[in-house]
């Protein structure tokens, strides 16, 4: 499959063709299918995200017994280590610097 550029930014959720906005956090270039299954991981970590918030106002469960909490830590680790395997060098330096995939394999 042909691979092609991709615009990626975390913070909002977006994967796109088109560049604009602050939506070039991360530079990929990639398959339709890895595209797919990136989308699929961020989705996982809106979801993970929203129960999280509502746990987050029941005041006796604690942060550190939360199952949303630990599956958008995962989600989060394999969203960056699939952007640093697809992403260009500024994106590989990029995560490299911020040290969130150490404990895995580069």
């Amino acid at each position: 499959m042909e691979r092609k550029k991709f615009y990626v930014s975390i913070a909002s959720g977006e994967i796109s063709q088109i560049e604009y906005s602050n939506n070039d956090e991360f530079i990929i270039h990639a398959t339709e299918d890895e595209v797919v299954l990136l989308r699929e991981k961020m989705n996982e970590m809106h979801e993970a995200s929203m129960g999280a918030f509502w746990r987050a106002h029941i005041p006796i469960m604690p942060y550190h017994n939360d199952k949303a909490n630990d599956k958008y830590d995962a989600g989060i680790t394999e969203a960056y280590q699939m952007l640093y395997e697809l992403g260009d060098e500024q994106a590989k330096d990029h995560i490299k610097s911020m040290g969130i995939l150490e404990d895995n394999h580069m």
